[in-house]
């Protein structure tokens, strides 16, 4: 069958893909290819093109290679290949020597003439780069690089979930994320309305305004760059009391132990900060959450029933006594 003829399935599978979604991809192709130079005939003001100046950073990259595995790793046609090798080799940067495991094959190996082209291609690369971010705020080149990074991994056809969860402080615009996060979460899994929202965006409010960060923290978990939950520890009304508030784990993150590392994260440093109590409001519906903090040595001291978010409710205050020597651990059976 003709290459140009499409399958039944393959028909099928390119109509689920919408049109808005292509040419979105499309038209980013197009602005970065322009934005960063690629499609200059010298690439970054070398006798180089961008496909050449890719075989060189893989040779240098690899030490010694093949032209097999050239052609394989860059999907190039190999003809086209062993002339730009022959190129090479002619100018002086490239060398081959036998194949002690193949005898009729050959490695390549840049000479120390082609390890400085490889040299200059990167840093002229790297200044191209830097010059594309320097007008962007940090904040924002933090933002760029987690977007790239999830490109990355999605195209790559990488499975993301594989990746690790790394929990760090708050930064600015983490709040709005906290937000955005719970309040949707809660309104498709419970079905409570804006209040919650309003409740989630005043603790936020305070906690920047009021933060103290010898004895408050925020903890921000997150996968290549993507926000997979939070926690937040304040300071109590009580003396020596501190609160648990605002714990959260993505829908994408549950199963993997993120809420107790969090949990465990807010009780280490409670207890470091020289907190003698810690305690945490919620309701009897957020099951999950409950097993964490019981299997973290809290114990239910009061409950009450109200109505809140647009639902009854029956609210409970857990509280762990940090002084206990056996604090922060399960209870025994």
């Amino acid at each position: 069958m003709p290459q140009h003829i499409l399958s039944a399935a393959s028909h099928q599978a390119f109509t689920d893909i919408g049109d808005d979604e292509v040419e979105a991809i499309r038209a980013f192709n197009r602005f970065y290819t322009n934005r960063i130079g690629v499609l200059d005939r010298a690439f970054m003001d070398t006798p180089y093109t961008l496909t050449e100046a890719r075989v060189i950073y893989e040779l240098a990259a690899q030490g010694t290679t093949s032209a097999s595995r050239l052609t394989e790793e860059l999907s190039l046609d190999p003809a086209y290949l062993s002339r730009m090798l022959k190129s090479f080799s002619d100018a002086g940067l490239l060398e081959t020597t036998r194949d002690p495991a193949d005898g009729r094959g050959r490695l390549l190996r840049l000479t120390l003439r082609g390890r400085g082209v490889a040299t200059d291609l990167a840093q002229r690369s790297r200044q191209r780069i830097v010059a594309l971010l320097q007008p962007i705020a940090e904040e924002g080149r933090r933002d760029l690089a987690a977007a790239m990074a999830l490109v990355q991994t999605l195209l790559s056809g990488a499975n993301s979930a594989d990746a690790p969860i790394t929990i760090r402080p708050h930064r600015i615009g983490d709040m709005g994320m906290v937000i955005s996060s719970q309040a949707k979460a809660y309104t498709e899994t419970y079905g409570w309305n804006g209040e919650y929202e309003a409740l989630v965006a005043e603790i936020c409010a305070a906690f920047i305004r009021n933060f103290d960060p010898a004895c408050e923290r925020c903890w921000i978990a997150e996968r290549n760059g993507m926000f997979l939950g939070s926690i937040f520890l304040v300071k109590g009304s009580g003396e020596g009391t501190a609160k648990l508030r605002l714990l959260s784990v993505d829908a994408a993150a549950r199963g993997q132990g993120l809420g107790t590392r969090l949990v465990d994260e807010c009780i280490a440093f409670a207890r470091d900060a020289g907190y003698r109590r810690l305690e945490l409001w919620t309701n009897d519906i957020l099951v999950s959450a409950r097993k964490i903090y019981v299997a973290a040595g809290f114990t239910l001291e009061r409950q009450e029933p109200h109505h809140s978010f647009g639902k009854d409710l029956n609210g409970q205050i857990w509280a762990l006594d940090l002084t206990a020597p056996d604090s922060g651990t399960a209870p025994s059976a």
